[in-house]
């Protein structure tokens, strides 16, 4: 768990916008694609019967794996040479060791540390504990919020990054499901700073504007902004 004594910080990377980043993923035909018409809105809500913690615990691993799973897709084109920075657009991500060294990590080096830390703590029985009668620890809403901002980073790079990919993999439908759905997740629960996200705020307005997760383009409800956890540096 060394990653959460330190931090990741991004800030402007002075490059600027290329033609190729008038954004696919915003275009109409790409961004209606889903591949359910269910109401996300609705899917995230905290039901009566079940504690906070493990329904955060629960949806926290599943993001997890179908975030790892979405970046497998198209891992083999995010490389040192192709990603020599954990970039989104104008904002550039680097990671902060346990000492609080700076490391200007490659998108592949960024991403490998997100998951392989995020996969010792969901599998680690005194953070995510699965067994009856074991409780969760005092620190686990902030290890959530922290594990979730990680997560937006590495969705936030497919789409920057590798959207032409996923389109000619057919993927696309998938990628814009899963982030509605975590999109609208992170908002009921307040997990992470609004600031953080508006590096995809364009995307978030044409996906999660319209109240729902359906497959018609309008996406899933408005929801609130994030909670005022971790400011991003730009």
């Amino acid at each position: 768990m060394d990653w959460l004594m330190g931090k990741s910080k991004a800030k402007p990377n002075g490059k600027k916008p290329t033609a190729e980043e008038k954004k696919l993923y915003l275009e109409p035909e790409y961004a209606k694609s889903r591949i359910t018409d269910f109401e996300f809105k609705d899917l995230v809500v905290l039901p009566r019967e079940i504690d906070l913690n493990e329904w955060l615990a629960s949806n926290t691993t599943t993001f997890f794996h179908h975030i790892n799973l979405q970046y497998s897709t198209i891992s083999e084109f995010c490389t040192g040479d192709t990603c020599q920075t954990m970039a989104v657009g104008n904002t550039q991500y680097y990671w902060y060791d346990e000492r609080g060294k700076k490391t200007k990590c490659t998108a592949p080096q960024y991403v490998d540390f997100v998951m392989s830390s995020v996969q010792k703590l969901v599998t680690d029985e005194d953070v995510f504990p699965t067994k009856y009668g074991k409780e969760f620890p005092n620190s686990f809403e902030s290890l959530v919020k922290k594990i979730c901002r990680y997560l937006f980073h590495v969705l936030a790079h497919i789409y920057a990054a590798h959207f032409k990919e996923t389109l000619a993999l057919e993927l696309h439908g998938h990628l814009n499901t899963l982030y509605t759905h975590f999109i609208l997740f992170i908002r009921e629960f307040n997990l992470v700073d609004s600031k953080e996200v508006t590096v995809m705020d364009d995307l978030t307005e044409v996906l999660c504007s319209g109240g729902g997760g359906g497959g018609n383009g309008d996406g899933g409800g408005s929801g609130s902004g994030g909670a005022q956890n971790h400011v991003k540096e730009r």
